[in-house]
């Protein structure tokens, strides 16, 4: 094979080095190294013969293959990368094009090159992007390909030959810019046969953080395997063991038992009235009790452009706000439960009556995708405007910025994040505001004041995921639980930063966390499609909820903490027994 590349007199003695290391390779899934060398400036591999062609060649693109089907190869192209991992290379460039069948149909992992050439630290910065787009992981994209790289690029080979279409497609910036920023389509969406532990073991290897993927392509390989088997036990919920450190401020947690709840004893309702994913759910504040019922109104938004508020008890629609042009991101019942604060995603926010659905104002102030909403929460009256409340809504614009909802006038913005901020929320008293998202920070700010009129920062809490999505005050205003991308799920003191417990039991990235009314639990939501229940002091005593077929954005308590309400792309909203 001769490389499409020429090499500089420099890099010759490094192309050297590494093809060396490659061809003392030896596992019966790699394809042997007989010969290499430089001419001319061109570097090439000698390698054995693979008579039976590529997997690409055995199953053409769109070609469909069962998950048993796809097993075998699994298997074998996995411990041949774990082998060449170990001996501390990357392949780079993992594709059907390049898994060779030997005589006997066995695999043959060939085109080490990329990696030969890319390992030296000279070439780097030529070879760095080097590869297949179509396969390629998120960081492999920036340059800084790693070991997780390459089970990245296999878990979008699986997708590939279990949907019969690639991850994603377009032009190359196009398919780039997804794979750094688009969560991948849930394979049961095209396969509904799917069993649900294969899809979730395909989209963890595809995780865009490499640290959240599986410790290792072997580990990946057997939870595939024991997908198809039926064996859950693979993906179960305790902690990720791995080799890699998990950054917290407390130890994750030792495996526990955990009851897993069947949804026909937990569920009172299934809300079917939107026709796209739903991303945001909130009960009202202005809940009734009568001698027989408990009655309250659920407002819940997404992807179809409206707000649907109906009766959480019975599911039956009360009524529909159309006036966003685009998918809604947020929604917050002011504390009075007299007024809705939306936010679109084309950067604005409206306030309408609940009662009439009639719009008071619109803030446009916003220079990106409004992500979250918080009132502030105390009654009209003892607001810093008086009697006019205030709204904090945060942006993808990097910016939190607090108004007047019923005039849209815009008196502070907060510039402490350098990235995307995901999540608002306002301490109990007022006096705070907690935010966070992509910076990898949650952020404690005093609110503007008289004394304070800059919106000074308390505390930033360093979290180990680059993207946090959710962040919440404890009622009593003493505590936050945040999380986000690594699963992890941090309880913290919000005047100092100190640890109280860690929950560590997610599969996938945690998008909502929730306390409970007394303060005594934490309900957290999950793109693992679960919504799980523990103890906000310890982290323990879990009872998960698999109430969902598809990833879970939102989650809320009502308000005398009997109920839960939890949204997903599933199109629903579940209202169910907080047991």
């Amino acid at each position: 094979k001769v490389l499409d590349m020429r090499l500089t007199n420099d890099d010759m003695g490094d192309f050297l080095k590494e093809a060396r290391t490659i061809a003392h390779l030896r596992h019966p899934c790699i394809i042997q190294v007989l010969e290499f060398g430089v001419e001319e400036n061109t570097p090439y591999l000698v390698m054995d013969y693979a008579p039976n062609g590529t997997l690409r060649s055995r199953f053409p693109k769109g070609t469909r293959l069962s998950p048993e089907d796809i097993q075998p190869y699994v298997v074998q192209v996995a411990s041949a990368l774990q082998h060449a991992h170990d001996e501390k290379l990357v392949h780079r460039d993992i594709k059907p094009e390049n898994i060779l069948l030997g005589s006997n149909n066995e695999v043959l992992l060939a085109d080490f090159g990329i990696a030969v050439v890319a390992h030296s630290s000279r070439t780097q910065s030529m070879t760095g992007v080097a590869g297949t787009v179509a396969y390629m992981a998120p960081e492999q994209l920036r340059g800084m390909p790693v070991k997780a790289s390459d089970q990245y690029a296999l878990a979008a080979v699986i997708y590939e030959w279990l949907s019969g279409s690639p991850l994603f497609e377009g032009s190359f910036t196009e398919v780039a810019t997804h794979h750094t920023l688009t969560p991948p389509p849930p394979l049961r969406d095209r396969i509904p046969a799917l069993s649900p532990a294969v899809e979730l073991a395909v989209l963890k290897a595809l995780a865009k953080d490499p640290a959240q993927r599986f410790a290792n392509v072997l580990e990946f390989a057997e939870a595939f395997a024991q997908g198809i088997s039926g064996e859950l036990a693979s993906l179960s919920l305790s902690p990720r063991q791995s080799g890699e450190e998990i950054s917290s401020k407390t130890e994750p947690l030792p495996s526990m038992e955990v009851d897993v709840l069947p949804l026909q004893e937990t569920t009172i309702t299934t809300y079917s009235g939107h026709a796209a994913p739903v991303y945001t759910v909130a009960w009202s504040p202005s809940d009734r009790h009568d001698a027989a019922h408990y009655r309250s109104r659920i407002a819940s938004a997404g992807d179809d452009r409206t707000v649907q508020i109906w009766d959480a008890m019975t599911g039956r629609k009360v009524s529909t706000y159309r006036s966003h042009a685009g998918g809604i991101s947020a929604l917050a019942w002011s504390p009075d439960g007299k007024l809705i604060a939306s936010s679109g995603m084309d950067g604005t926010v409206q306030v309408w009556t609940a009662d009439n659905l009639h719009k008071v104002s619109a803030y446009t102030r916003h220079t990106n995708k409004v992500t979250a909403l918080a009132w502030f929460p105390m009654p009209a009256g003892s607001s810093p405007a008086g009697h006019n409340p205030l709204i904090a809504s945060a942006s993808e614009d990097s910016t939190v910025q607090i108004w007047e909802a019923l005039t849209g006038q815009r008196l502070f913005v907060y510039r402490g994040h350098t990235h995307p901020v995901h999540t608002v929320a306002w301490s109990p008293d007022g006096r705070y505001l907690a935010s966070a998202g992509e910076d990898a920070t949650v952020q404690v700010w005093r609110v503007p004041s008289k004394d304070v009129p800059t919106g000074k920062l308390l505390l930033a809490s360093q979290h180990a995921s680059n993207t946090l999505l959710t962040a919440a005050w404890s009622p009593d205003g003493k505590y936050i639980a945040s999380g986000g991308a690594d699963q992890v799920i941090e309880v913290w003191e919000a005047q100092t930063g100190s640890g109280v417990c860690t929950y560590a039991h997610h599969q996938f990235t945690v998008s909502a966390v929730a306390w409970s009314p007394d303060g005594a639990r934490i309900a957290s939501a999950s793109f693992d499609r679960t919504v799980q229940i523990w103890d906000a002091s310890t982290g323990e005593h879990a009872v998960v909820y698999p109430c969902h077929s598809n990833w879970v954005h939102a989650v809320a308590w009502s308000k005398n903490g009997q109920y839960l309400a939890s949204a997903s792309s599933d199109k629903t909203v579940q209202v169910w027994l907080a047991l």
